[in-house]
């Protein structure tokens, strides 16, 4: 892994809101995670204590299930341009997208790999975002309805149950996916970085983003990162 120089330019990429949302947003999913172990199977019965019993473990659960929701909202009041341009990108696919996922298997194994510049997120952090969406969906539709059957017909109940499950397995492996790439990329200190500080080394932003890259220097937030191979 190369290491970051701490003189290193940086420019920056997001916002608080948009770090605090992410962060509270992982703590609710791995809090629910807990939660549920007991709820979900006996095997995991010697959790309730530690909740205070099972009630308290629900009632927990379901305090998370709200806490899981609130950083959406967190991000639409106090950074809603950030909003704007997460929801926009996420929905742009284009030729580079694809390319980007093709290469990506050869880039990760074997080292670098020839692809064509991304948007503020590239292909996988759409994709991430989409598959994180379809099981957000899955899970707050389903809890919802276990949390209050009555108001449903017995037939969308019995539908809830799998539904939760199935979208609580779907989560959990996007999740370790994303850690894993959080973690185990060799450009990962770079990207955490811009989670935990807000900002990223120009120089990433340049070969991981080109097309934000370039737009920042079109509008003359940032200088052209020159290539310091030429003697530049």
């Amino acid at each position: 892994m190369k290491k970051q120089n701490s003189n290193e330019r940086t420019v920056k990429r997001f916002s608080k809101a948009f770090i605090i949302s992410h962060w509270v947003n992982a703590f609710a999913f791995f809090a629910l995670y807990i939660t549920a172990l007991p709820l979900y199977t006996d095997f995991f019965n010697w959790l309730y204590p530690v909740f205070g019993g099972p009630e308290l473990a629900r009632l927990l659960h379901r305090i998370f299930a709200v806490l899981f929701i609130v950083p959406l909202f967190l991000l639409i009041i106090f950074d809603f341009a950030g909003f704007k341009n997460w929801a926009k990108n996420i929905l742009k696919w284009e030729k580079k997208d694809f390319q980007f996922l093709m290469a990506f298997p050869k880039e990760f194994f074997l080292g670098k790999s020839k692809v064509p510049k991304q948007d503020f997120f590239n292909a996988g952090e759409k994709l991430n975002s989409l598959l994180t969406i379809m099981c957000t969906l899955m899970l707050i539709g389903s809890g919802f309805v276990m949390w209050f059957p009555g108001a449903f017909a017995s037939g969308v109940v019995q539908w809830a149950y799998p539904i939760h499950n199935i979208g609580f397995g779907l989560a959990l492996a996007v999740v370790v996916g994303h850690i894993f790439l959080s973690i185990g990329h060799p450009n990962s200190k770079a990207s955490m970085r811009g989670m935990t500080k807000g900002d990223v080394p120009i120089s990433y932003a340049k070969e991981h983003h080109g097309v934000w890259y370039d737009e920042m220097v079109k509008k003359g937030e940032i200088k052209e990162e020159k290539d310091k191979s030429k003697g530049a």
